[in-house]
């Protein structure tokens, strides 16, 4: 089984009894979904692919960065890190320091973020959510997404369908009534 197959599976284990926010998505569809975003932008390399079927794991079940450096190696374990919260920390230093760890994580890791925000903002468009909370959820998401842009702007060239992700982001959030991001 490849490292990506394996990746998958744990995350598939272990979010078997979790949910999202919005329960119209399973954990699996929304990773996988994340996961082939990353592949349109030409991403192929064995580690981030992993570690986006795992970036939700330290965050929503019980395993630890230990776990996930032991099965799939540092370089994983290290991406879902940076895009993982410290749970020991009270919600607003959690937050502080999840912002920080966006800004200087590295450009895998923001790939795989840019391509959750996608993701998520295409199931916060079609869930159950009151205008309201969709408008709040969504406006978290371009935060972060506004967090990571400048070194999405260095790279468009490199991989040119970060542009077309922004786009359809775009188009998820003025649809909403959101203001665009600028690219």
């Amino acid at each position: 089984m490849s490292k990506i197959e394996s990746a998958e599976n744990f995350s598939k284990e272990r979010h078997v009894n979790t949910s999202r926010i919005d329960a119209n998505v399973s954990h699996h569809e929304h990773l996988a979904s994340v996961v082939a975003r990353l592949k349109n932008l030409g991403i192929i390399d064995d580690d981030t692919i992993s570690a986006a079927w795992l970036n939700d794991t330290i965050n929503y079940t019980v395993a630890s960065f230990n776990e996930i450096d032991q099965r799939f190696g540092s370089r994983v374990a290290v991406l879902v890190l940076s895009l993982s919260r410290d749970k020991s920390l009270s919600r607003s230093i959690q937050e502080e320091q999840f912002v920080k760890q966006l800004k200087e994580s590295s450009l895998e890791a923001k790939l795989i973020k840019l391509c959750d925000i996608s993701a998520s903002l295409r199931d916060l468009k079609n869930s159950q959510f009151s205008k309201t909370r969709k408008s709040k959820e969504m406006k978290k998401q371009v935060y972060y997404l506004n967090v990571i842009k400048t070194d999405l702007v260095k790279n468009r060239d490199k991989i040119p369908g970060i542009t077309s992700l922004i786009n359809g982001i775009n188009d998820i959030i003025s649809s909403q009534g959101l203001w665009p991001i600028t690219f």
